[in-house]
C-alpha cells in the first residue's frame, strides 16, 4: 500500500474478489482491475507471463539529464574505472547530480544490472565533481541502449528472466511443486579506493527470474578476500531466509533453497569448517550464523 493505492495479491482469484468486496463495504474505493502501472513501474500481464519494467520512467530520467539524444553504450561502467571523493576536478551542480542519482536508484527496482554503479556514484553526492558526473553520463548512455529491458515471470513453468541478458534455465519449480530459490553472493575486495572498504553484491532468483538484488558497501573492515566473501554470503543468507518466509505467506509453501552460489573456495570451506581461525578471527559472531544455516540444509 502507498498512501491510498493498494495492490492485492493471492494465489486464488476468489480470495482477491472477497477481499475487494469487504474493503468496498467499509471504504469508498475504485477497482482498477488488473495492475498495469504503479509508482513508475509498468506491469504487463499476459496469459503466460508477467513483466515488470520502467521504460517510461527511464525516458523521463534521460530527458531530465539532457541525454535524450545521446549515443548508447554496452556496459554501465568500465571495469577498470576507479574514482575518488578527493577528486580535484571541476565541481558540478550538486542539486542536479543528486536529483539524477535519486532517480537512478529508483530505476534499480527493476534493473539489477545498474545496482552496483548506481550505488557507486551515490558515494559522491556530498561534493560531486566532473569525473563523477562523467560516470553518471556513461550510466545514462547504457540506460538509453536498454530501455525495453524488463523482468519476466512465467506463470506456467516457462523460462522467465531478464530481456537482453543471458540467464540460467533453471525450472521455476522443483519436481515436488515447491518454489525454488537460487542465491548468488559476491564481493569486491577493497574496491573503494578512499577507505579501502569492500562492496557486497547479492542476486536472488526464483526459478530463472531475479526477485531481489542489492549492492552496498560493507560496514566492517576486512583484510582478506575470504572475509569479504564470507560476510557477503552471511548477509545474502539473511535475505534468502526472509524471502522464503515471505513466499510462504503469499503461496502457502516455503521456497526450496536450491543453492547458495559463492565463488571463493576459502569462504565456502569456512562455512563448513569454523576451525579456520587464521581466516576468520576478525569476523563478528553475527556472521557465523551462516554455518548453522549450512548445517541445517
Amino acid at each position: 500500500m502507498y498512501v491510498d493505492d493498494l495492490i492485492v495479491t493471492r494465489v486464488q482469484a476468489e480470495d482477491i474478489d472477497h477481499f475487494k468486496r469487504e474493503m468496498a463495504s467499509c471504504f469508498k474505493m475504485s477497482d482498477l482491475n488488473m495492475l498495469f502501472y504503479y509508482l513508475g513501474i509498468e506491469v504487463r500481464q499476459g496469459k503466460e507471463h508477467i513483466s515488470l519494467g520502467q521504460c517510461a520512467y527511464a525516458e523521463k530520467l534521460l530527458e531530465r539529464g539532457g541525454m535524450v539524444d545521446c549515443k548508447s553504450c554496452a556496459t554501465p561502467i568500465e571495469e577498470w574505472l576507479k574514482i575518488s571523493k578527493h577528486s580535484t576536478a571541476v565541481k558540478v551542480d550538486v542539486t542536479r547530480y543528486r536529483s539524477i542519482i535519486n532517480r537512478l536508484r529508483y530505476l534499480t527496482h527493476t534493473r539489477s544490472d545498474i545496482a552496483f554503479v548506481a550505488g557507486y556514484v551515490s558515494r559522491f553526492i556530498e561534493d560531486p565533481r566532473e569525473d563523477h558526473w562523467m560516470v553518471v553520463k556513461s550510466l545514462l548512455r547504457y540506460v538509453k541502449g536498454s530501455l525495453d529491458q524488463a523482468i519476466i515471470f512465467c506463470k506456467r513453468g516457462g523460462k522467465g528472466g531478464l530481456r537482453l541478458m543471458v540467464l540460467s534455465e533453471a525450472p521455476s519449480k522443483t519436481e515436488e511443486g515447491e518454489l525454488e530459490l537460487t542465491v548468488f553472493s559476491d564481493a569486491d575486495m577493497a574496491g573503494d579506493i578512499d577507505g579501502r572498504w569492500s562492496t557486497s553484491g547479492v542476486l536472488i532468483f526464483l526459478g530463472a527470474a531475479p526477485i531481489a538484488w542489492q549492492s552496498l558497501k560493507q560496514k566492517i573492515m576486512v583484510l582478506l578476500t575470504c572475509e569479504a566473501e564470507y560476510v557477503t554470503a552471511a548477509m545474502t543468507t539473511c535475505q534468502a531466509i526472509w524471502l522464503r518466509r515471505l513466499l510462504g505467506e503469499l503461496t502457502g509453501k516455503e521456497a526450496h533453497p536450491r543453492a547458495l552460489m559463492v565463488d571463493n573456495q576459502p569462504a565456502i570451506t569456512l562455512t563448513k569448517n569454523p576451525v579456520l581461525h587464521d581466516r576468520s578471527t576478525r569476523i563478528g559472531i553475527k556472521f557465523h550464523f551462516l554455518q548453522d544455516c549450512i548445517d541445517g540444509g
